[in-house]
């Protein structure tokens, strides 16, 4: 370094000797380079091997376990992914085990429309129930019911049990209408036309439809329509007779109607349990309305009792009223007498014979 800034210094006075002086110097400095360079970088190449190989050492104390359960299961976990995994907060046991039984299931593992480790990482982090989408994709699998990751992930985060929805649709599910926990009542009240009560209780089998398990009805949608078709059904029976004689025609109307659209299952079938008699509603509604319009009657007549007694009242005031007129009629007789007495315009008979009582 002195032997180049000498150089350098007298490049200025003799251009050509120091050219050439100044290459020669720069070859010499070339050579003297690497005695004082290669410990430094040796030295800064050990120790960033060394910390390299901590770090390893460290990640495979960690995760060689799990790297190595995933390489003899065939589930294409790389330990990249798993120090990843390590950084992004995912649970790698997790991601490991739904990985492994995917593989074992002989799923579609594929980076684009697959089971892939990426997607597991994200539906993780997502919020979603990992195991349980696995444990439903393999199901659905083994049922050979459609249904892929994407689906099982979004039925997931919506908040549906996917799980068990593949499970209802492998083993459907029985729910009692009216259900007791729900409403209270265990059975459904329904009148014919001839006024009998029917009370049934029904059992609805049904099933998931998975296509429509996102934003379909629930289980208490499925129990409202089904009540509500068979009061219905039973409503246009002609006699109660009918009904307990052929149950099947309230089963065939509900069937008819497709109660299950729009909602999150199918109806398989719907089987009348029990159907008992209750009240005679007819006849107790017109013992009612008789009741009624004879209480009716009865306000009706006392109303014209009580106007017949007013007016009897009313016209014995006009008796009193006339007979009082009357004796101030005949109070004013002797007064008008007395008034024509007085005034000559009439006269007694004595005053008009003769004076010497000739006739």
């Amino acid at each position: 370094m002195f032997l180049t800034s000498a150089l350098l210094a007298n490049f200025s006075a003799a251009p050509s000797l120091g050219l050439n002086l100044l290459i020669h110097g720069g070859l010499l400095a070339q050579r003297e380079k690497p005695a004082s360079i290669y410990p430094i970088v040796i030295t800064v190449g050990v120790l960033i091997a060394i910390a390299m190989f901590a770090v390893l050492f460290f990640f495979m104390v960690q995760y060689g376990k799990l790297w190595f359960q995933a390489y003899m299961s065939d589930a294409d976990v790389k330990l990249v992914n798993l120090i990843r995994m390590h950084f992004t907060k995912v649970n790698p046991n997790v991601i490991v085990q739904a990985k492994v039984m995917a593989a074992q299931a002989k799923l579609n593992t594929s980076r684009v429309d697959g089971v892939s480790t990426q997607r597991l990482e994200a539906h993780y982090l997502a919020g979603g129930n990992v195991m349980n989408v696995i444990h439903a994709i393999i199901a659905a699998h083994r049922a050979q019911i459609p249904l892929d990751f994407d689906q099982a992930a979004a039925i997931d985060l919506a908040g549906r049990d996917v799980l068990d929805a593949v499970q209802t649709s492998v083993y459907p599910k029985v729910i009692d209408c009216p259900d007791p926990k729900r409403s209270g009542k265990t059975t459904l009240s329904a009148i014919t036309k001839n006024g009998i009560e029917l009370r049934v209780r029904a059992r609805v089998t049904v099933r998931t439809n998975i296509e429509q398990l996102i934003g379909g009805a629930t289980e208490d949608t499925i129990i409202a329509r089904v009540g509500e078709a068979i009061i219905s059904s039973i409503g246009s029976a002609t006699s109660h007779f009918d009904v307990l004689e052929n149950p099947d025609m309230i089963t065939r109307v509900v069937l008819s109607r497709a109660l299950d659209a729009q909602t999150a299952f199918e109806i398989v079938s719907i089987d009348i349990a029990d159907i008992d008699v209750g009240e005679n509603i007819g006849a107790r509604l017109q013992r009612d309305q008789a009741e009624a319009d004879t209480r009716v009657a009865r306000a009706k007549a006392e109303r014209r009792r009580a106007e017949a007694i007013a007016q009897e009242q009313q016209m014995k005031a006009r008796v009193s009223e006339n007979r009082s007129q009357l004796v101030l009629a005949e109070a004013d007789v002797p007064k008008a007498m007395a008034e024509a007495f007085t005034a000559g315009r009439i006269g007694t008979t004595d005053s008009k014979l003769p004076m010497d009582g000739s006739a």
